[in-house]
């Protein structure tokens, strides 16, 4: 960033999950930051304290004086901010073009794929401090250990989580990826399958020449594409024996999971974890992978993700009151629905699993109403609030009744206040109650959990 800049970087969206993670490095570089967002946040709230000017409405104004402009391709071509950036001919960057750079200055890790990203790149950095790497890192999550979800390290290494969602992650050019699963998701954006399984393969294109991709084998979609890979070295894991790394001794736990780790034929350790379910086993499994072809230690990295403690919304745990245990996820894709509630499951034990879920995006409802409606019915009771549009324009006949008339007991109640006095007025001891989905869903989180103090004293 400081290649291109000296004075000062404007981002418009700046309180989003990538956008921040930029603006925090650039803080760190010593640029001036200014940006706008549509709305206060506490991510807004903390870059102003880092020295941040923030504006919570998109102004053209705001930019004057400014020598770049970062936008993200959610921001329409009509913003305010955006047209007057042009028309004074500043250099105008989409949020991937500029990651680009910063990634350029270091031997970056790109992690990307369908599900999983976030929590294997927070893994990936938290694993590389235990090995006294102090890498960069921008992700699209806050580590919890640290609270943030960026850093500018002292070490040669930068982490980054490569969303696919816009296609823009073949500007990345990593010396290393991991690609955890690939499956049909975005639908906004990748008509079918195909589509999305060739954006992975043109990802896979841009390694250098001298890298590797790390990939899971268990996975039939990254499977099959690193069978097209010829462009760099490939590391596999995963709970086959023919893997580079691979699990087995596996163990599930309520609020943990364990399984030996053998690589190329030697074992390492155990991977011992504080998050649960086997598809956070896969992703340390990635990490650990990925650590020990670069070079690693197995202790170091093993002591790192046996201290990772998780990364916000994804099964964090809000609070627990009077034995009700609620915890706020940013499940949105079957798939990942499915997992969690699983983990869900066993960390409710006997007690009853609640779900409320806020499908988001028409397209994807409309798309997959159906394996929503497959997974939600795992739940002991189910509560779908209306689809968070997430700038889409509705589409005739999506709502989230598609998904409630495809369930055994779902409930369709759109109204928050309703769904948190139902939630709170009929919980019992351990149950667990899960806020679920990319929108404002978490919001209710707090909500339940302050309730349910009230209730029980």
């Amino acid at each position: 960033m400081r290649s291109l800049i000296s004075k000062r970087v404007h981002f418009i969206g700046i309180g989003g999950a990538g956008m921040s993670g930029l603006a925090r490095i650039s803080l760190s570089h010593e640029i001036v930051v200014s940006g706008s967002d549509a709305k206060d946040s506490s991510v807004v709230k903390a870059l102003q304290a880092l020295g941040a000017t923030i504006s919570t409405s998109h102004d053209a104004h705001n930019v004057d004086g400014a020598d770049l402009v970062v936008y993200s391709t959610a921001i329409s071509t009509n913003n305010p901010e955006l047209k007057r950036a042009k028309e004074l001919g500043l250099v105008t960057l989409t949020r991937a073009a500029a990651l680009s750079i910063l990634m350029s200055e270091s031997k970056s890790i790109a992690v990307a794929g369908t599900h999983g990203k976030t929590t294997t790149s927070s893994m990936m950095a938290v694993a590389l401090q235990s090995c006294g790497a102090d890498p960069s890192f921008a992700i699209g999550g806050t580590i919890t250990a640290s609270g943030s979800n960026a850093h500018r390290g002292t070490g040669e290494i930068f982490v980054a989580e490569a969303d696919e969602s816009d296609g823009s992650f073949i500007e990345y050019h990593p010396f290393a990826a991991i690609i955890t699963n690939i499956e049909h998701d975005h639908v906004d954006f990748f008509a079918t399958l195909q589509d999305v399984a060739q954006a992975f393969v043109d990802f896979a294109a841009t390694i250098k020449n001298d890298g590797f991709l790390t990939y899971c084998a268990d996975d039939e979609g990254t499977k099959a594409l690193a069978a097209t890979i010829t462009s760099c070295a490939l590391v596999s894991y995963g709970t086959g024996a023919e893997c580079d790394l691979h699990l087995d001794s596996i163990e599930l736990e309520a609020m943990g999971s364990r399984a030996r780790a053998i690589w190329r034929g030697k074992v390492v350790g155990f991977i011992e974890l504080q998050v649960p379910g086997h598809h956070n086993l896969l992703n340390a499994a990635a990490v650990l992978a990925t650590g020990l072809n670069l070079g690693f230690g197995a202790a170091e990295l093993l002591t790192g993700l046996a201290t990772f403690r998780g990364t916000g919304r994804r099964f964090e745990i809000k609070g627990t009151v009077h034995g009700v245990r609620v915890i706020d996820d940013y499940g949105h894709h079957p798939t990942e629905i499915d997992v969690t509630l699983q983990a869900a499951r066993r960390f409710a034990g006997d007690g009853r699993l609640i779900v409320i879920f806020q499908p988001h995006r028409y397209s994807r409802t409309q798309a997959f109403y159906k394996e929503f409606a497959r997974v939600l019915d795992l739940a002991d009771r189910t509560i779908v609030l209306e689809v968070y549009a997430a700038s889409e324009k509705p589409i005739p006949g999506v709502t989230s009744r598609l998904i409630t008339d495809a369930m055994n007991h779902g409930e369709y109640i759109p109204n928050f206040i309703e769904v948190t006095d139902s939630v709170i007025d009929n919980a019992q001891p351990q149950d667990v109650i899960i806020t679920l989905g990319a929108g404002d869903v978490s919001s209710l989180a707090p909500i339940i959990v302050d309730g349910l103090s009230r209730r029980f004293g």
